[in-house]
């Protein structure tokens, strides 16, 4: 039975306050014709969160509880279509109303979870080579403003091996928004694509929603046995959003102005990556942007202890100093017999390039090893690093092996004697 009230004590920004009983936390209702949510509760003084805005709201207007929380429509008529951050259509399709779920339920049953064991190939040599993605993963992309991160994951929704994306865009620019819906129609992913967008100039509540929004379609198609891949841009703007809305309601801040329980924002959302037994799978990459390029910002720092490594995103590469997923050992020595060895030792080279580098830049007297490794580090970047690059990780570690043969002698590779007989290009300087 819905509940109605016709007297609205405050308004404050975009929250209304009204006083009613028996109401719950996150609970939807209707003020005038517009939606909001239940974001306080104080005895019988509600707030709520009015999502188009509270302009034009007026004190006499009536109040609709609803009863229930936020849900969204599940079905697979949800692929190829286009949603805002309340659920409502973009792509001017028609409004999905069949089989509604409620949206930030809790994480998935730990008993249920099974060790990530299975490989998720994107084409990006700087990931399925030395820092490989795996099923039921949950991994923050760290980057400072200005880096192609989303054209990065852009080009991993088209590439990467999974059977549904769903893509949560929270304070895009339209222009972004309109970049990933082409490519993704363009490279013949949108079939299998559900989007939910959130631009600049939608309401603050609905940044809010989006990953709970695109997570709760996420695990139902999880649980009918797809492996889905869930790709968040950007969680910063996420938690400024959080941070807005903790302001509004007046909550004493925390570090840097963010709510104290950003933390568990942050987590609640991650840890809804699961493999699940006997069904499918969701997998998690989530865009972190770090103001001033600072690792210790709130945001940043708190995924950090939530997420099973990261990626750097830096200078248009993924960096291969910091980048990590700690789950790669899972699979990479399940994939071919070279991929740990060939990954350690170039990635060990690739580190004395650095250092060549520096002692080029200041002047010292550069050795016949130094030459050596400045031609392998160049070559490493432009054949590997390169975002560009676009090949399977056969064909990745094939190249690496070429690199490393057209730079050194085997034995300065540092790679076991057997291995390199299996293995080196040129298999005359083995004899």
């Amino acid at each position: 039975m819905q509940k109605v009230y016709t007297k609205i004590e405050s308004i404050v920004g975009n929250v209304v306050t009204v006083r009613a009983k028996d109401v719950r936390l996150g609970d939807l209702a209707l003020v005038g014709d517009s939606y909001a949510n239940v974001i306080k509760l104080d005895k019988d003084v509600v707030s709520l969160q009015v999502f188009a805005g509270a302009q034009g709201v007026g004190t006499s207007d009536p109040v609709r509880f609803l009863g229930r929380p936020m849900m969204v429509s599940f079905s697979d008529h949800l692929l190829g279509r286009v949603f805002d951050g309340a659920g409502v259509p973009r792509d001017h399709g028609p409004a999905l109303t069949e089989n509604m779920i409620p949206i930030g339920g809790p994480s998935f049953n730990p008993a249920k979870r099974i060790l990530p064991k299975n490989m998720i190939r994107t084409g990006i040599p700087m990931i399925d080579v030395f820092n490989t993605l795996v099923e039921s993963q949950k991994l923050p992309i760290f980057s400072i403003s200005g880096e192609p991160y989303n054209a990065l994951l852009s080009r991993i929704a088209l590439q990467a091996e999974v059977d549904v994306i769903v893509l949560g865009g929270m304070g895009l620019k339209y222009d972004d928004y309109l970049a990933f819906r082409d490519t993704l129609e363009k490279g013949g992913a949108m079939s299998h694509t559900v989007m939910f967008i959130h631009t600049a100039s939608d309401p603050t509540v609905e940044c809010t929603l989006v990953p709970d929004m695109a997570l709760a379609v996420a695990e139902q198609f999880a649980l009918n046995g797809k492996k889905v891949l869930v790709l968040l841009t950007d969680m910063t703007n996420y938690a400024d959003a959080q941070k807005e809305m903790a302001i509004t309601m007046e909550q004493v801040p925390s570090n840097r102005g963010y709510p104290g329980d950003l933390y568990s924002c942050l987590a609640s959302r991650y840890e809804k990556a699961v493999d699940i037994e006997g069904a499918g799978s969701i997998t998690i990459l989530g865009v972190t942007t770090m103001p001033g390029d600072d690792v210790t910002h709130p945001v940043p720092d708190n995924t950090g202890y939530i997420t099973e490594g990261q990626y750097y995103l830096k200078n248009g590469h993924i960096e291969p100093f910091g980048s990590l997923s700690r789950l790669k050992q899972n699979v990479n020595g399940k994939t071919r017999d070279d991929h740990r060895a060939l990954m350690d030792g170039m990635i060990r080279l690739y580190s004395q390039y650095k250092e060549a580098l520096e002692k080029k830049s200041m002047g010292f007297l550069m050795s016949e090893w130094d030459e050596k490794l400045l031609k392998y580090g160049e070559l490493f970047e432009t054949k590997l690093m390169d975002l560009s690059v676009n090949i399977p990780l056969e064909d990745a570690l094939d190249l690496g092996w070429e690199i490393l043969a057209e730079c050194f002698e085997p034995n300065e590779t540092g790679l076991k004697t057997s291995l390199l007989q299996e293995r080196w290009p040129d298999k005359d300087a083995l004899k």
